[in-house]
């Protein structure tokens, strides 16, 4: 094999689209900044435990591992930011009260998350600290808007769920690990026959609704057929309450809102509220939050939590590229005035591109509109 080939699902990024992912990443941390948010930056490397500790299986799969040469323990390379977070939170910084931090890195994925994706996402995510009220929820959904709008993406469908509803209904009975995951397949596909199956012999009230969850999907409908099928089951109309609250502060934004109280992704993951962020052209979810307030109870602390995260190379492969700043093409030369006449202009944020001798004729990745010329011994910048 060529030494040049890259591992399946791992590719280069070339000078266009690398500038484009540029440009989105300052955009993305300027909205959350305007938020309050804090930029962290974890290391790409971690102790395993740490990285994997209240995580669950799926991000276990997902982690590449190695052992470090120094100490001779198993270390990880990260697929999720947030545990990260978590740990800063919990032991780094120690606050009391909210504290609002965002993060922009690659994360590795022995795997891809989805069809065509890349093995090494540009992962951006915010998360907010210490508030265990809707109002943290409804600001992490806020952002997470603001951002998508800021990468130029239109006509969104934001989706709400709940984890609570299934542990709601499946409160209190002693379940194996076979049949549990039995039946998060079967709410995932909308098996309803593989669901009366395996629920045979649960409550009466249980079977009932969780028979129902598959058809619970659509718009805001879903909410008042869905007290009407669980309103017996213990904390699950306060659940179906807090949802419609998010939803109506979302409304007149220009957004769809759908709700599928089946859809358990992330199950193990959130304690609440959860969202996923849709938009035309997309084959999955361009965001995914929700409030997840275990993930600090490993490092000692357990906060309440609340965020989302992106891939901003998704991002990028669905939004057009932002124009290219035009440049100024100027000659190669060692005199002193011109070497202080370009200088000044890349003071002023100019680009100035230098033509090397004997490349007068070729083409360069930026547009050169102007051009630094020598007139009457002064350095002029003239329109090409």
């Amino acid at each position: 094999m060529s030494a040049w080939v890259l591992p399946d699902h791992i590719a280069d990024v070339l000078p266009s689209e690398a500038r484009h992912i540029e440009e989105l990443r300052r955009g993305l941390l300027d909205a959350a900044r305007c938020y309050g948010y804090e930029l962290v930056m974890p290391p790409l490397m971690e102790h395993l435990e740490s990285l994997l500790t209240g995580t669950g299986e799926t991000l276990d799969l997902q982690t590449f591992k190695l052992v470090d040469q120094l100490s001779g323990r198993s270390m990880g390379l990260r697929a999720d930011t947030t545990p990260q977070v978590a740990r800063i939170d919990a032991h780094l910084l120690n606050r009391q009260g909210v504290t609002r931090l965002c993060y922009c890195g690659p994360v590795l994925h022995t795997r891809p998350d989805r069809p065509h994706a890349t093995r090494e996402p540009l992962q951006f995510g915010a998360e907010i600290y210490g508030h265990a009220g809707l109002e943290a929820d409804l600001e992490a959904l806020q952002l997470a808007r603001e951002c998508l709008r800021v990468a130029g993406v239109r006509d969104t469908t934001i989706d709400l769920a709940d984890v609570r509803i299934v542990r709601r209904l499946l409160s209190g009975m002693d379940l194996g690990p076979s049949l549990l995951s039995g039946l998060h397949a079967a709410l995932a596909a909308k098996d309803s026959g593989e669901l009366a199956r395996l629920t045979r012999d649960f409550p009466a009230d249980s079977r009932q609704g969780l028979l129902a969850l598959p058809q619970l999907y659509g718009d805001e409908s879903v909410l008042i057929e869905a007290q009407k099928v669980l309103e017996r089951i213990p904390g699950v109309p306060e659940v179906l309450a807090n949802l419609q609250w998010l939803a109506s502060r979302l409304d007149g934004d220009g957004a769809a809102i759908t709700f599928d109280l089946a859809d358990l992704r992330g199950y193990a993951y959130y304690s609440g509220a959860r969202f996923a962020i849709y938009a035309q052209g997309a084959s999955d979810a361009l965001v995914r939050g929700g409030r997840y307030d275990e993930v600090g109870a490993v490092f000692g602390r357990n906060r309440p939590a609340a965020g989302f995260s992106l891939d901003i190379k998704q991002l990028v492969a669905l939004v057009p590229p932002r124009a290219l700043k035009a440049a100024i093409r100027a000659p190669w030369g060692e005199a002193a005035d011109v070497h202080a006449a370009i200088s000044e202009l890349r003071c002023a944020g100019e680009t100035v591109v230098c033509v090397l001798p004997g490349h007068e004729s070729e083409v360069d990745e930026f547009h050169c509109d102007r051009e630094l010329r020598r007139i009457a011994g002064q350095w002029v910048v003239q329109t090409v």
